[in-house]
Parts: structure tokens; sequence; C-alpha cells
């Protein structure tokens, strides 16, 4: 199972409303979020407040989100201008605005990272994944090929048409089903997900 495949369905349940989905995504890239906030700003407490201005502005967009880059390529890009703009807001000179995607990129991947990965967090990861992974697998083939090609390897609705060699409207309605399908499967998941929560507050 992908990242990209599980930022992709994770997302799509975000944008139907389900706030768990999203929750789950924040929880994946909230320290990826403030490290890259930590090159620009260095005080703690303001890099708190901007990174829950991401996820306010990532909520708020993310209707828009069309998949063309990575999620993360583009939550990225939101933390990095609204870095600035917190720099600019409060007359500060903006340093470190060259900062490279690989190098933002590996800042979520080391020890520090993984030490801040909770035991829930965690096994909340690997059950969305193995539940996911199952339900594709368990997919008809036609259906599987479409999901597998629009999520993993990205190709448009067009392109998808041309390898399956069937009618634009029988792929989105493939990748329709297979969604739903997978919808399915992951909304006990979820619901536990957000009772969870709710728990917690």
């Amino acid at each position: 199972m992908s990242e990209k495949t599980l930022d992709a369905e994770l997302v799509e349940q975000a944008k139907q409303g389900k706030m768990a989905a999203f929750e789950l995504l924040v929880n994946r890239y909230q320290q990826k979020v403030a490290n890259v906030i930590a090159k620009f700003i260095k005080d703690r407490h303001e890099i708190q407040d901007v990174a829950q201005e991401v996820f306010i502005k990532v909520f708020r967009a993310l209707p828009n989100f069309r998949g063309d880059s990575s999620f993360y390529t583009w939550i990225y890009r939101i933390a990095v201008n609204t870095s600035k703009n917190h720099l600019v807001a409060r007359s500060r000179r903006i340093q470190n605005t060259q900062v490279e995607f690989e190098e933002a990129e590996s800042f979520g991947s080391n020890e520090d990272q993984r030490s801040l990965d909770t035991p829930d967090a965690v096994y909340s990861r690997g059950e969305l994944e193995h539940t996911m992974a199952k339900a594709i697998a368990q997919l008809p083939e036609d259906l599987k090929t479409a999901i597998v090609l629009r999520e993993v390897d990205g190709l448009s609705y067009e392109e998808i048409a041309a390898e399956m060699d069937c009618p634009i409207g029988t792929v989105r309605s493939r990748i329709f089903r297979a969604r739903d399908a997978i919808d399915m499967a992951l909304r006990p998941l979820l619901e536990e997900e957000s009772v969870r929560k709710q728990n917690v507050r």
C-alpha cells in the first residue's frame, strides 16, 4: 500500500465531509508541516500557531485539490507560503526562502518523526493501510485497474480510457464504484477513529 494511495483515499473521504479522515491526514503530516515552518520561524509557540493556520487553509482548500501533485507537495507549498506571510505580517526579514523540497521531505523521515508517532497513531495507520489494501485486492479486475491507474499512477481519465480501451464515462463509473467499495471497507475504521477522538476530548 503506497503512501500516495492512502493519502488519495483519505483526501477523497475528507472531501465528502468525513472529519475522521481529515484528522488522520493532520496526524500524518503535522510533524512534517511543523518542521517546514521551523525553517522560517524559531519560536515554538509561533510554529504551533502557523501550523494550525496551515491546516485551516488546507481544510478550506481541500475541495480544490485535484491531485495533480502529491498531497505532501501541495501541503508543503501551503506551509511555506503561510510561513512567509506570517513573517511579512510581522515585518520580519524572511530567511531560508530557498528551502528545498527534498530537504523538507526528509524532515519527516528521521528518528525524531518516528519517536513522535504514538502507538495509537501507528496502529490506526497500519489498520487503514491493511484494510485499504484488502479492499483494493478484492475489487473486480476492471475496477482495480481503473483505481490504481488513477490514484497510484496518476493518470488522467482520458489516459485511463486509452489504456483500458473504453469510454471516459466507463472509466468514471469504474473509479466511482471502486471508491465506493473502498469507502464501505474504511467506514467502520473512520467511525471508530472519530469516536476515539471524541472520547479523548
